[in-house]
């Protein structure tokens, strides 16, 4: 009740503020006198402190009192989660003992949340009718939607397709048999089991020998031979690896393969009836194209590095330093699928994965800390009270590799020897002390140091003895004739003896400065990367691949050509005049004034110097700021902006608590101008990420004015480009609008019309950060300016929670309806959905499109009659499909042309999709996107959807390009970006936790509820425009 009694008072003060607002006003106070700076309601938070509620309001809509009758994330009842890479299936449980069976090479562990799609075999392209038709109380359609036609408009070309067709699939009349594998008691680490199954003992017993067998590395396998009873076998790795038993006995491990539980006979055909519309989406097809999957990547898993769904080699891939013993390397990716044209495709491109550089771990660890030499690093890593610091944090990261030790007067098999980071200890070779067994006496020597040891029994002296230890995984256990334990220690090595074993892939966050190496690197225009995949290719070697060869499945090395289209492109509507960029895909704002200008005249704002906080910031000086303002100004006034105040106050920061600097700065500039603030400037030294973080806080939050941040780099030069580019921002936030583009009659939209655009985005492994929700809606009849909602959406949860839409969504409809549609529901509402597989189709539409449904249906109570019509769009960027056009369809680059639309040959066999390259590549090889529509309540028409897709990417608001995502979904990343400052934590607490786990794991994920974000100042409603660009 207490938690009631606080939301109420809460509800109570929310009223109060309104009353007396309006009580101001109607009593003939002038609205915009300004008081002085006034925070959010309830906000008691200092200078330099996180401020506002903690309340569950979205970060763009004030506190609600209705929000506390939302139901919780936790009242929504999440479906069972399979990690089996067998489909669920009506048949029974999964297996004999009822746990499901898993890939863990390729099936990563299921996400927690609310509807999670069951989760399958990851390195397979389903189909996008993958998962749609089990269950049976689905509310939306339990199939996917089919194509109703193809696109017509455009003009025609010719392209290359990074993509392969099978050309032969044959065996034993198509018929292949899946087993369940046990090795050992069933739970034993990934090392044993491939020993055991690559055991030249178990090869003899396999019926047909190896090539006749598929593993999948943990317990699924697959053979032509169709074994009826189990097959139990005991290998004996002491004969394999020719060394005698130990004490403790022989060491055997036990095998059994037994028919799989959930049905054993595969039978390819299945594949074909499908394609063909002879059969429903089921466990027969899944079963099948898993057994492909397998069969395809069994070779060169063995031959080469494999990560996910692609291979690497140090011997034939391209290797490149990113610096902090980190290497970027050039592999090649493959994946089977199922394409239009009732034809099996692999799609082959090149791939980028980060390594741990060969090195020893002394030089790994300087590059790691930044240090500038391993001599002065061995006193560096620890603080004067002899704790360690973030130095040492560094070295957590060499955790869970492995590595191999070398040094004068070890054994060949010493050096051979591979070991296991277990820690990194905090004391030096010097400190450490452990007791020698001394095997004469069969009883311990006094203690000495590691140093001593390696002295004393190599004659090696350590160069650097004051450096941490590297802690193994390994004892020594030493016991006497009854069994009682002597001694015991662990097996510790000095880091200048470690050498990091080659191929361990580096699990963290690139920096900076390590992310633009990796740009740098993995950057190949079109020729280059065809090269790339060719090398790629030969890396496959699919006609030396037994296990094809043996299956009797041949894949063609030519590229499948295919007809394409590109459609024209639009011409841009700016105030008094119209630009047509043609097939160039650019433009520019030389001469040109904004369609829509800001809606009130700029008055009151502001301009803050901030202070340089690092050696490589530079703040810009007081002449040279007026001279930028000035600059400014002049080219708003030429764009069309309405500004009264040309000469707005500049100040340098005059606390050195930026929260305090600009409650300063908001002070001052209402005073002057006796209103409230619209707009503040802040020139920053460099890209300091928490100076940029606090100033949106403050300003977002705290105060509820817009910002807009500047480079003083930038500033100082004074280009017209830059200038005009921070002014396309600058104007949507003060409710303006770049451009639109042309259309005739209606447009894209013959009644009304909303767009939804939505993302979750996750941080990275590792670091224990909530996931974010992001939803946009647009705010005008044109579908160009859209409001934004944030939210977060508890850890690694994919699906927006009920409460994240209810919260964000509702505010923003009401304000839809009053701007917009006079009151009135949308008679359309296209739902754009990021970040989503084809696993998780069916979760989109029975919660996500369900939810909003019911909103609607809430708001639209008067008129129960009115029926929302939804046309539900994924957009996906993450997948390997390549254009490489011939002829009139390329660049100058080698790239598409924007416009270019491919629904053929490569799309889904029965689904409604299309891949679109809207945008106009400034470097490296264009990448469509793969948009798949999952329902469509409106029958829209095909060519005029795919022309709005094309089209609508020429509005984003803040470019003189189009893009290559749909806007209502790009602007979801910007907000999901710029929420980061609205999270209650200070700047500390989030240097803290985005630290990685030095493991890089997150399979201790924290509780599935997030604390949420802070509620942004509603005074002046710029929760309702465009805070985020």
């Amino acid at each position: 009740m207490a938690g009631a009694g606080k939301k109420r008072n809460k509800a109570e003060q929310q009223q109060k503020l309104h009353a007396s607002r309006e009580e101001g006003q109607s009593s003939g106070r002038r609205p915009n006198v300004y008081d002085g700076p006034s925070e959010r309601p309830g906000s008691s938070a200092g200078p330099g402190q996180a401020s506002g509620s903690r309340g569950r309001a979205p970060s763009n809509v004030p506190p609600s009192p209705s929000r506390s009758n939302a139901p919780t994330q936790a009242s929504v009842q999440a479906p069972s989660v399979r990690s089996s890479s067998r489909p669920p299936s009506a048949a029974g449980p999964p297996s004999a003992a009822g746990q499901p069976l898993r890939d863990p090479a390729r099936d990563p562990a299921p996400t927690t949340g609310r509807a999670s799609a069951p989760a399958g075999n990851t390195r397979v392209d389903w189909g996008g009718d993958a998962f749609f038709n089990y269950g049976s109380g689905d509310v939306m359609p339990t199939e996917l939607m089919r194509r109703p036609g193809y696109g017509k408009v455009g003009d025609k070309v010719r392209l290359k397709l990074n993509s392969h067709y099978v050309e032969k699939l044959q065996g034993q009349r198509g018929i292949y048999y899946q087993y369940d594998v046990q090795i050992g008691n069933g739970a034993e680490k990934r090392g044993l089991i491939k020993t055991v199954w690559e055991s030249k003992q178990l090869e003899q017993k396999l019926p047909g020998g190896r090539n006749d067998w598929l593993f999948d590395g943990n317990k699924l396998a697959w053979s032509s031979r169709n074994i009826q009873q189990e097959l139990r076998l005991t290998i004996d790795l002491d004969v394999e690896r020719g060394r005698p038993a130990s004490e403790k006995g022989p060491d055997h491990v036990r095998v059994v393969i037994r028919p799989a539980s959930t049905g054993a006979k595969i039978d390819l055909n299945n594949i074909y009836e499908y394609m063909e519309g002879r059969c429903a989406w089921g466990p027969h097809v899944i079963d099948a194209i898993n057994f492909l999957d397998h069969l395809v990547r069994e070779w060169p898993s063995k031959q080469h590095t494999n990560i996910k769904r692609s291979y690497f080699s140090r011997e034939s891939g391209e290797k490149f330093a990113l610096g902090g013993g980190v290497e970027a390397m050039r592999g090649v990716y493959q994946s089977i699928r199922m394409a239009e044209g009732k034809r099996l495709v692999i799609n082959v491109d090149v791939s980028h994965a980060t390594f741990w550089q060969v090195s020893s771990f002394n030089s790994i660890i300087n590059q790691l800390t930044g240090h500038r030499d391993v001599e002065s690093l061995q006193t560096a890593w620890r603080d004067r009270d002899g704790r360690p610091n973030f130095k040492f944090d560094a070295m957590k990261r060499l955790k869970a590799n492995w590595f191999t030790v070398k040094h004068n007067g070890q054994s060949a098999e010493a050096a051979k020897k591979e070991w296991r980071v277990d820690a990194i200890m905090p004391k030096s070779a010097n400190e450490h002390k452990f007791a020698p067994w001394n095997r004469e006496k069969n009883a311990p020597d006094p203690e000495i140091t590691i140093f001593q040891h390696y002295q004393k029994a190599f004659n090696i002296r350590l160069n650097y003895p004051h450096l941490p230890l590297v802690k193994t995984g390994k004892t020594i256990t030493k016991r006497d004739a009854q069994g009682n334990i002597l001694s015991k220690s662990s097996i510790v090595f000095p880091m200048e003896l470690c050498l990091m074993k080659s191929n361990q892939r580096y699990p963290y966050k690139m920096n900076e400065q390590q992310t633009a190496m990796m740009i740098k690197f993995a950057v190949q225009r079109p020729p280059g990367r065809l090269a790339g995949i060719n090398k790629g290719l030969d890396m496959l070697a699919w006609d030396k691949d037994p296990y094809l060869k043996h299956y009797g499945l041949k894949l063609s090395r030519e590229q499948i050509q295919t007809n394409a289209r590109v459609l024209p492109p639009p011409k841009l509507q700016f105030a008094g005049s119209v630009a047509d960029p043609g097939l160039s895909g650019r433009w520019d704002l030389k001469g040109k004034k904004f369609v829509a200008p800001n809606k009130a005249p700029l008055v009151s704002w502001g301009v803050m110097i901030v202070k340089a906080t690092s050696h490589s910031g530079r703040a810009i000086q007081m002449p040279q700021a007026q001279a930028f303002v000035k600059s400014f100004v002049d080219s708003y006034r030429g764009h069309g902006g309405q500004i009264s105040t040309t000469q707005p106050l500049i100040q340098e920061q005059s606390h050195a608590d930026l929260a305090k600097a600009v409650e300063m700065l908001l002070t001052a500039v209402g005073n002057k101008h006796n209103m409230r603030p619209q707009m503040f400037m802040f020139i920053l030294p460099d890209k300091n990420a928490d100076v940029y973080l606090r100033i949106k806080k403050s300003c977002d939050c705290r105060w509820g004015v817009y910002s807009q941040c500047v480079q003083s780099l930038h500033a100082l030069k004074c280009a017209p480009q830059y200038i005009s580019n921070v002014l396309m921002k600058f104007n949507a936030k003060l409710g303006g609008t770049t451009n639109r583009i042309v259309t005739q009659g209606t447009g894209h939209f013959p009644r009304p019309t909303m767009i939804i655009g939505a993302d979750v985005s996750h941080s990275a492994p590792g670091i224990h950060a909530p996931s974010y929700a992001a939803m946009t809606v647009s705010m005008d009849r044109t579908a160009t300016r859209y409001a934004a909602g944030v939210q977060t959406n508890g850890f690694r949860v994919e699906m927006v929670s009920t409460r994240n839409l209810r919260d964000c969504l509702m505010p923003l409809f009401r304000n839809w309806m009053t701007d917009v549609s006079g009151g009135r529901l949308p008679d359309h509402v296209y739902y754009f959905r990021d970040g989503v597989s084809e696993g998780q189709f069916k979760a989109v539409l029975n919660t996500e499109v369900a939810d909003l449904k019911q909103i609607f249906k809430e708001l639209g109570e008067t008129r129960p009659d009115h029926d929302v019509k939804f046309t539900v769009v994924v957009a996906e960027k993450r997948h390997h499909i390549r254009f490489f056009p011939q002829g009139k369809g390329a660049d100058k680059n080698g790239n598409p042309v924007p416009g270019t639309i491919v629904d053929h040959d490569i799309t889904d066999p029965r689904g409604n999709d299309v891949y679109l390259c809207s945008h106009s590549a400034i470097q490296g090889t264009a990448r469509p996107t793969h948009y798949t529509m999952l329902m469509d309540e409106a029958n829209v028409q095909v060519d005029l959807f795919q022309k709005l897709l094309y089209e609508q990417c020429y509005q984003y608001i803040r470019s003189t390009t189009p893009v290559s995502l749909h806007p209502a979904v790009y602007y979801a990343h910007l907000a999901s970006n710029r929420a980061r400052s609205h999270e209650n934590i200070s700047e500390t607490e989030r240097r803290v936790r985005d630290h990685q786990d030095p493991s890089g794991s997150t399979s201790e994920r924290p509780p599935e509820e997030a604390a949420p974000l802070l509620a942004m100042n509603p005074a002046d409603r710029i929760q309702f425009g465009m805070w985020y660009v």
